[in-house]
């Protein structure tokens, strides 16, 4: 017979009902609602941790004290970032603001001017004003009246002295009884004259040679004589268009002098001096681009009209950067950190075919609009694009912000290309996104650590304190106000901190993953409305998360309806050798819930150990190996003493097709190859969770509350027996917040929850039988547990023992035999 756990130990190692669930009073808030309670206006409640790290973050000045901020969604990172961000902003100067104008030494390399706050727009309105009264002022110039006195005057004394040359050469012809005229090719021609008239070639054929030599050598003195005229002609043309040139950079820089005064007044920062300087020279150079329209309907001249006004683009003001808005340092958050949406770009457009530019379409990016400030990027968005998080890193490092085209440095499209002067860059980023990744390029990022120097984390719980309760009041008050809700009773207010703690996992912790809570607030509003009170009560609260469940368990009562009618062989009665209800979680979308699954064990003579079903199958995780190892460590440190261990044996999840991991069903399948290994039946109204050790202690695992309900929920569909129950750990009692249905059924005494701490303590609940303990010979008690194992196993060694003996003689026998054969013996039984 074997020997039995009295009642007594087993009642033991129940959880006490007031241990399933921790219920928070009412009376926990002063105030009857929210409207009484202070609003959380500013902080965020429970990251005490975070809260120091960002103040010091933001605070320090020094290079690569940038930040990553790092938590799960929902812990109200993001918004608490940006707050804090605006908070540290105002109390910083606004930047500056930043033009771009034309290089008039380097066009391909616009300049970058440094204004203060708000007067970069100014700039740029001056010039354009001053573009305008210049071309005014130029076209008023050419056409007034001294201009045209000054130029006719020296047109006069070119054609004066143009016509004296003129005249000396037809004075000189004549003498020579030759006649000067014009050609159409633009030249002059020499003709000899007789008796005063022009000379044919006939009748100069028939002139006799002494005349005809006579002739040609007067015609090559003259045609020198001419040529030199030209020659006298052409540089008074050039001296006239030299002068006639004076008179107008004369005018010109005249008319510029009052004009430009005001701004020599007004900026005395030597670079933007030097613009202006270089800017008035280039109007005097190019002052013809200023010159009124002729009228023109020539299409080509229309064209070059028209290019010329695109040559005006050159005395523009590009306003890159214009902080005149601002009050304090910006705060820039960008969604799409593509490389162009960060580092700006040179946009262009077609003309003749070609792709071309200039400075006025230069476009800044976010880290322009952020420079003096702070940019806020998350981070998975930044590395889904690599060139960005690269040159993130290398402005960093230089402390300069370059505008760069990729079409260019990858030749996509031919491009007029434009390399704008670098800005110097003074921006704190702050990066938002998970530990895992902020692990990662700790690692693999060798430049990370060293731009990335403060970590702000985002505590997942707080403490369940009296302080946090007030907090949290404050924080539903601020929310209910900025959402238009009904003001929360304090039994509500207790609801969802209960709720809170369930998401914590934890009886004395609350969840700081406000995106759960905001949006049951919303919805016990919802349904406090629909019934027409005016406060939500703790019934609305429920009522809310009653609803929630049912849009999403779907799938949960369906594998619950499967186990009913028998599809899923899951048995909640009765007693089976080597087979146990463990327990599993399974998550579809934001719904978590429980579920049993049946493990089988079978063992037998042999000498392959535990074979997992699940790994040779390729349904089992790393996890799940680990477990079944330390499984295995177990049962030979417990049993194979003085022996070794002569087991075969099979394990496996019945009627699981899916992946299967973790290691919390470890001491689910130990308990059920003891059960196969002793004979002795497990009870199946019982439900295991738990890992083990080598040592056989239980330990903790996750998703405790729902495994339970998710067991409670067969049980009840199936019928109650008043001996169902789930075996856990006695570490995760603390994380027990279960539904009240469980609780009420439990203390009614339908249902139980133990706890446990050994292997030994669990394999007696599951079967009423001692487990035994081993003497200083290596002996188990008889009649208990671990006692008909070490026979079982005791038995397999024996009989593996003798197979393998009778092997060893058959095989001497045979080589004995091949000795005597290969020396010429007889076969012989004697022999």
């Amino acid at each position: 017979m074997w020997k039995q756990v009295s009642k007594e130990d087993r009642e033991k190692r129940k959880v006490p009902v007031e241990r399933l669930r921790v219920q928070t009073p009412p009376e926990a808030f002063p105030c009857e609602t929210t409207e009484q309670i202070e609003p959380l206006r500013e902080g965020i409640i429970g990251q005490d941790r975070a809260v120091r790290a960002m103040d010091f973050g933001l605070k320090v000045q020094k290079a690569g004290y940038n930040l990553y901020v790092a938590g799960p969604p929902g812990t109200g990172r993001t918004t608490y970032t940006r707050a804090k961000a605006k908070q540290a902003a105002r109390n910083k100067p606004t930047p500056a603001d930043w033009c771009y104008v034309y290089n008039f030494s380097r066009p391909d390399h616009p300049l970058a001017l440094r204004f203060p706050a708000g007067e970069g727009r100014e700039f740029k309105t001056r010039m354009d004003e001053l573009l305008r009264d210049v071309e005014r002022e130029i076209r008023k110039i050419f056409s007034g009246e001294d201009y045209q006195k000054h130029r006719r005057f020296i047109m006069q004394n070119f054609e004066k002295r143009a016509q004296e040359i003129w005249k000396q050469m037809d004075q000189l012809a004549r003498e020579l009884n030759f006649s000067l005229e014009r050609v159409p090719e633009g030249g002059i021609a020499t003709i000899p004259l007789m008796f005063g008239k022009p000379l044919s070639n006939e009748d100069f054929a028939r002139l006799p040679d002494e005349s005809r030599q006579e002739i040609k050598e007067k015609s090559k003195r003259l045609e020198q004589e001419v040529t030199e005229s030209v020659r006298q002609i052409q540089l008074l043309e050039k001296e006239v268009e030299q002068e006639v040139s004076r008179l107008n950079k004369d005018s010109v820089r005249q008319v510029l002098k009052h004009l430009f005064e005001p701004l020599w007044e007004t900026y005395t920062e030597e670079k933007i001096r030097k613009y202006l300087q270089d800017y008035q020279e280039d109007i005097i150079e190019n002052h013809h681009l200023f010159k009124e329209d002729d009228g023109t309907e020539n299409p080509m001249a229309r064209l070059l009209q028209r290019n010329e006004e695109n040559n005006l683009q050159r005395y523009r003001v590009n306003v890159l950067v214009d902080n005149g808005q601002l009050s304090g340092a910006p705060v820039v958050f960008e969604n799409n950190p593509t490389y162009y949406n960060l580092f700006g770009r040179v946009e262009y457009r077609s003309t003749f075919g070609a792709m071309t530019t200039d400075f006025t379409m230069i476009k800044p990016g976010a880290l322009h609009m952020a420079n003096g400030g702070y940019l806020i990027v998350q981070i998975a968005e930044l590395l889904r694009n690599p060139l960005s998080w690269h040159v993130l890193k290398r402005m960093l490092k230089n402390e300069s912000l370059r505008i760069e085209n990729l079409s260019e440095e990858h030749g996509l499209i031919a491009t007029s290309g434009l390399k704008p002067e670098a800005i110097p860059l003074n921006v704190k980023v702050i990066l938002l996104g998970n530990p895992y990744v902020y692990h990662l390029l700790s690692e693999l990022d060798e430049d990370f650590p060293k731009l990335f120097k403060v970590k702000v984390e985002f505590d997942t719980d707080m403490k369940k304190d009296e302080r946090h309760y007030h907090e949290f009041a404050g924080f539903v008050r601020s929310y209910c106000e900025k959402e238009g809700l009904l003001p929360f009773h304090r039994s509500a207010l207790a609801a969802l901190l209960d709720y809170s703690a369930r998401l914590a996992g934890d009886q004395r912790k609350l969840t700081t993953n406000f995106h759960h809570l905001t949006r049951l607030l919303v919805e016990a509003s919802f349904w406090a409305e629909e019934e027409g009170a005016e406060v939500v009560e703790a019934r609305h609260v429920e009522e809310a998360l009653a609803e929630q469940e049912y849009r999403a368990n779907r799938m949960d009562e369906k594998m619950r309806e499967l186990i009913e009618e028998g599809t899923i062989m899951v048995d909640v009665t009765g007693e089976k050798v080597g087979q146990i209800n463990g327990l599993a979680v399974l998550q579809t979308g934001d719904y978590t819930f429980g579920q049993p699954h049946r493990i089988t064990a079978r063992t037998f003579i042999g000498r392959q150990g535990i074979i997992n079903i699940e790994r040779e199958t390729s349904l089992s995780g790393q996890f799940h190996h680990k477990g079944l190892l330390i499984l295995s460590g177990y049962l030979a440190g417990k049993f194979a003493q003085d022996k070794p261990l002569p087991l075969s044996a099979s394990i496996t999840f019945e009627q699981t097709y899916s992946r299967i991991d973790g290691d919390s069903a470890s001491s689910t399948e130990l308990y059920a190859l003891l059960s196969s290994l002793s004979g002795i039946p497990i009870r199946q109204g019982i439900a295991v969770t738990g890992s083990v050790n080598q040592f056989g202690e239980i330990q903790p695992i996750g998703g405790v509350n729902e495994k339970i309900e998710g067991f409670f929920a067969v049980c009840k569909a199936m019928g109650f027996t008043g001996e169902q129950g789930v075996i856990i750990p006695h570490q995760n009692v603390k994380n027990l917040m279960l539904r009240p249905e469980v609780v009420e059924a439990v203390e009614a005494g339908r249902f139980h929850i133990w706890q446990v701490r050994t292997i030994e303590e669990g394999i007696e609940i599951l079967t009423g039988v001692k487990a035994g303990t081993c003497d200083e010979h290596g002996q188990y008690e008889p009649g208990t547990l671990f006692g008909e194992v070490n026979k079982r196993l005791a038995r397999m060694f024996s009989s593996i023992k003798e197979d393998s003996a009778d092997l060893v003689i058959d095989v001497d026998a045979q080589a004995m035999q091949k000795l005597i054969e290969s020396e010429g013996g007889e076969k012989s039984e004697d022999k």
